[in-house]
Parts: C-alpha cells; sequence; structure tokens
C-alpha cells in the first residue's frame, strides 16, 4: 500500500465505528493501532483489517466459534452481547405466553475471555426479562450440559472453544424445558432451531443499545459440580464396586477437567488419578502442547512418560472442555518411540465402551447408536448382543436426539454414556465407565488390548482411519464434490467398488448430508464430507479382515493397516490428491 486513499473507505468507516463502540479496552486499543498503521500504509494490518470485517460471524448449528479480537467476524464482547440479546427474543418470542419466564444457564471453561463473555450474556439475558443462572466458576462443558437438565432450563449457553487452538473461543447453545421434546432436551441445537435464532440476531444492532443488568440473575451453588458427579456415578455397576483398583494417570491438557475428574473418581472407589503437574491448571496459553487436542501427536507426551515412570494401568487424557476423552494402554508391541504404550482409536474406545454397557442396557431396551461416520463395527456387535442400534449424521446433536438412547459415539473422540443426565458427549462420564471395564478386566488377568482381540476374533480385524485434504479456498470443497459424483471411482485400492451412494438423498433411514459413500467388494468404506468447520474434504476409511485364530491376529493387523494406507492413497487419488 502507498498511500491511504487505498484503503477501502467503507472499511475504515466500520472499523473506526467499531472502535467507537468496543466495550472492551483491550479489542479496541488492538482496532485502534491497526486502524493507525492500515492508514500508514501497513498492508498486514489492511488485510487484517478486511479480515475481521469480512461480514458477520455466522451462528450456525455449532453456535459460533472464531478467534478472539475485535470486528464482526471475530469471537469479542460486542458480538457476544448481540448473539445473547439475539437469543433471548428467540426464547421470549415462544415461551412468553406458557407462564414460566425463560430459564437459561450459562456456563464457561478457561480460555482468555470467557468468564467475561459469558457474564455478559448473563448481564443481557437478565435484562431482556429471562431467568439465568450463571455457573460459579469455570467448568466442563458436559457440567452445563447436566445443569440445563438438572434445573429443567429452557436454553444453555457454554463459551468455550473445546480443543480449537488457544487464539480461539465459541458459543454454544443447548435448548432443553419447554424448547424442545425429551429426546433433545439439553442436547445441542439443530435445525432448524439454528435459522431461527440466527434471524434474531441483530448484527447492526448499536452495543450500547442492548440493555445490561447490573444484576439479577442467580449464581449457581458451587454444589452442582457434585450433582453432576453424582449423577455420573449412576453409569457404574453397583454390584462391581469391589472391582475398582487401577492405577490410572490422568490429563486435562491445561483445561477445566482437572477441577471436576479426579473428584469423580474418588466419588466412585478408584484410587484419585495421578494429575500430569505440567498440565493439571488451567491455562489458556496451553504452554506444553503444540494443540491442546488428544488426538494430536505430542499432546499426551507427558502423560505417557508420567505413566511408564509410575507403572500406570491406564493413560486418560481429556480435551480442555472435558467433553472429549482419549485412552492410552500399555502395548509390548508398541516398544520404541511410543515407549510400549498406545493410544486407543475413537472407534476402538467406542465398541470397547458400547459393548461394556449393553448387558445392562439391554433389559431397558436401550439403543445404541454412533455417527454414520464411525466404524459399523458397533452395530454388529449390538446385533449380536440384541441391543437396538441406530446411525446418525455426524455430530451430538443428532446422537443425542436418538429415542431410547443408552449409549453413543463418535469417532472423534466423543461419547455418551449417561444420556439422562447429559444429553452430549461427555469424557469425563465416559472415563468412568472405561476405567470401570478396565478394572473389571483387570480382576481377570485381561487388559483393553484383549477385549479388543476377542472382539476381532468374533467380528473380525477392523481398521480405521481419515485422509483431509486441505484446501485454499472452501468454495473448492464444492468442486471437488462435484468431481466425485460425475466421475465416482470404479475401484478403491484394487477392489471393485459394489456399492457407491450419493448420501444427499439418504439412505437405510438416514437424513440427507452431503456425503458420499463407497463400498468394495471386500467390505472396506469410504466416506467422503466437506468438513463443517475447516476448508477441507474427509475422508473416513474403514478395512475389515477376518481371522480366525489369536495366532493369526498380528498378521492379520499388519495387512489390515497396510490395506487401509492403500485405500487413503486410492481415495487421495481419486479426488485429485
Amino acid at each position: 500500500m502507498t498511500d491511504t486513499q487505498e484503503l477501502d473507505p467503507a472499511l475504515l468507516a466500520a472499523a473506526v465505528e467499531w472502535a467507537r463502540q468496543d466495550p472492551d479496552d483491550g479489542d479496541r486499543a488492538v482496532l485502534e493501532a491497526e486502524i493507525t498503521a492500515a492508514q500508514g500504509g501497513d498492508d498486514a494490518a489492511a488485510a487484517s483489517l478486511a479480515s475481521r470485517f469480512a461480514g458477520p460471524l455466522a451462528f450456525g448449528t455449532a453456535g459460533l466459534r472464531a478467534e478472539e479480537g475485535p470486528g464482526p467476524a471475530r469471537m469479542n464482547r460486542a458480538v457476544v452481547r448481540r448473539t445473547a440479546a439475539g437469543l433471548a427474543d428467540y426464547l421470549l418470542g415462544r415461551l412468553d405466553s406458557a407462564g414460566r419466564r425463560p430459564r437459561v444457564v450459562v456456563g464457561y471453561d478457561a480460555r482468555r475471555g470467557s468468564r467475561t463473555f459469558a457474564l455478559d450474556s448473563a448481564a443481557v439475558f437478565t435484562a431482556a426479562g429471562v431467568e439465568t443462572i450463571l455457573l460459579p466458576a469455570a467448568l466442563p462443558t458436559p457440567v452445563l450440559a447436566f445443569a440445563v437438565r438438572h434445573a429443567d432450563a429452557d436454553a444453555g449457553v457454554m463459551v468455550t472453544a473445546s480443543h480449537n487452538p488457544p487464539a480461539d473461543n465459541g458459543y454454544k447453545v443447548y435448548l432443553g424445558g419447554r424448547m424442545t421434546d425429551e429426546a433433545g432436551r439439553g442436547a445441542q441445537i439443530t435445525a432448524p432451531s439454528d435459522r431461527e435464532i440466527a434471524a434474531c440476531i441483530d448484527h447492526e444492532a448499536p452495543v450500547d443499545s442492548i440493555p445490561l443488568a447490573e444484576s439479577g440473575w442467580t449464581v449457581a451453588e458451587r454444589g452442582v459440580a457434585a450433582s453432576y458427579r453424582l449423577a455420573a456415578c449412576r453409569v457404574l455397576n453397583p454390584e462391581k464396586t469391589a472391582h475398582r483398583r487401577l492405577n490410572v494417570v490422568y490429563t486435562p491438557l491445561h483445561g477445566v477437567g482437572g477441577t471436576v475428574l479426579p473428584d469423580l473418581f474418588e466419588d466412585a472407589g478408584f484410587a484419585r488419578p495421578y494429575t500430569v503437574p505440567e498440565q493439571a491448571e488451567p491455562d489458556p496459553t496451553f504452554p506444553t502442547v503444540a494443540f491442546p487436542n488428544p488426538e494430536e501427536p505430542g499432546a499426551l507426551d507427558l502423560a505417557l512418560a508420567a505413566a511408564r515412570q509410575r507403572g500406570a494401568d491406564l493413560v486418560i487424557a481429556n480435551d480442555p472442555d472435558a467433553d472429549r476423552l482419549a485412552l492410552a494402554v500399555p502395548d509390548p508391541a508398541a516398544e520404541g518411540s511410543d515407549g510400549g504404550w498406545r493410544m486407543l482409536t475413537g472407534d476402538e474406545v467406542g465398541v470397547l465402551l458400547g459393548r461394556h454397557l449393553m448387558g445392562r442396557l439391554r433389559p431397558a431396551g436401550a439403543v445404541v447408536a454412533n455417527s454414520v461416520v464411525s466404524s459399523r463395527l458397533l452395530s454388529r456387535v449390538a446385533a449380536e448382543e440384541d441391543v437396538p442400534h441406530e446411525t446418525t449424521l455426524t455430530g451430538f446433536k443428532w446422537i443425542a436426539r436418538v429415542p431410547g438412547l443408552g449409549f453413543g459415539y463418535e469417532e472423534a473422540l466423543g461419547y455418551c454414556t449417561a444420556p439422562d443426565s447429559v444429553r452430549d458427549k461427555d469424557g469425563m462420564t465416559a472415563a468412568l465407565v472405561a476405567a470401570e471395564l478396565a478394572a473389571e478386566l483387570a480382576d481377570e488377568g485381561k487388559t483393553l488390548l484383549d477385549a479388543l482381540d476377542e472382539i476381532a476374533l468374533r467380528f473380525g480385524v477392523t481398521a480405521t482411519g481419515q485422509l483431509s485434504v486441505r484446501v485454499a479456498d472452501s468454495t473448492l470443497l464444492d468442486s471437488m464434490m462435484t468431481r466425485l459424483r460425475l466421475d465416482p471411482p470404479a475401484a478403491l485400492a484394487g477392489q471393485p467398488v459394489v456399492e457407491a451412494v450419493d448420501l444427499t438423498q439418504g439412505h437405510r433411514g438416514l437424513p440427507g448430508t452431503d456425503a458420499l459413500m463407497y463400498i468394495t467388494a471386500d467390505d472396506s468404506r469410504v466416506i467422503v464430507r466437506p468438513s463443517g468447520t475447516e476448508p477441507k474434504l474427509k475422508c473416513y476409511l474403514e478395512v475389515v479382515r477376518p481371522v480366525s485364530a489369536a495366532a493369526e491376529l498380528p498378521g492379520v493387523r499388519a495387512d489390515a493397516a497396510a490395506a487401509l494406507a492403500e485405500l487413503s492413497a486410492s481415495i487421495g487419488a481419486a479426488l485429485g490428491h
């Protein structure tokens, strides 16, 4: 940029007006400095301004999620206040004649702006006439989801960006009470609620025109976490209390899980887990990990080192808001860089937990479920156990709504083990069930890996994986999907494609979704779908190989892993990747 005339006058005017209204001193200072730099010819500052003002942050089924900072395309106090005002209008417009005022529970995690965003939301809701309950401290997302049902609230708001990078934050919305049916009570919003809430948000409203209450909301008693823990413990088998001896290493990855999970384990009769000290306290900078997601390479390094030193039986990890669970187990075959430990995949944990719970679910007629991109193995186990099974669209907003749900999971480390109390993924209650299973197996001289071997011998070795194709421009995703629709692969990994399904038309009771599914002659499966949150195409891969004897398992697993890699390369080639 060579002079100030090249800075878009409309962009400059919008930025100046935003800075005038911004209720956050820090954000205002950042924006004013950027305006000055852009006016002085700084190309980077001008590009940053253009990005901040590229349009209002879209409200969808995930609520809001973006980098924190000033501007309508970022997470900030102005955006949060406008969103809260819109949500209040939505609730009041549907419940104002029903007698009781709408009731909302607001929770928050330990990210940089989370408490401030939660307080702003409480002030907006209260001023609008909505009864508001604010959770008493930074707590996990499952505690907020529990509180929506526990308090019979009509809605819940959780300020969190889950396992996103440190710079991000988000605003997740749940409906409950009188706003939905029993299956959806306390679950994340779905269409058309997301669109209806979005239509109530006035992105142009002057921030100082949104009324704020100085007080009037209720701060929940600190016992809400204890109530959550009490409900979580009910998922365990009361007849197996003697089988709770386990040496566990735990990491909350600098998140809020450490405020609840160690007490939960103690309540349930387990020894209090050893918490990795470097990652025990909430820290929004996540200093010891490159990315605060237990799926990411290196995220569990400190926990695994502690487990080796302490001779642990199990490593448990939550993501920063504790709605996801990762498990690692001792594995003699994983010597070398992994030091004799292996992290289980989301599909492996899903089938282990589901199978463990089925004996209790069967008498109640409860249903198990998983998302369509997760492994088909749970459905095969359920069929043999005579437990109903459902396949849903991707995301817990769909899994949680399965009528009669007793257990649900998705491959991205999400598990719902106590839907009567938490209608969402819950990494802490799921950890409790995993510990129960591991302890019972240990009493029999077995491990979680032995349980996986038993499942493989009965249903075949199942290997799953992912290929992600990232693009610079999200509009390219449509063209890539169109390319596959117009020219679908006739074979994958040397096997003929025997079934090609465009899931936009629905499939076997599944509603339509933008995804393509291919099944080959050897029963391998590929599902391709655009990511809902990032500019990338995601390919979910599954290979199944029969096995007839335990001695064959290592060789069959190696064959399945090689076939999975070949399948990944093959679908990548079909996508031009």
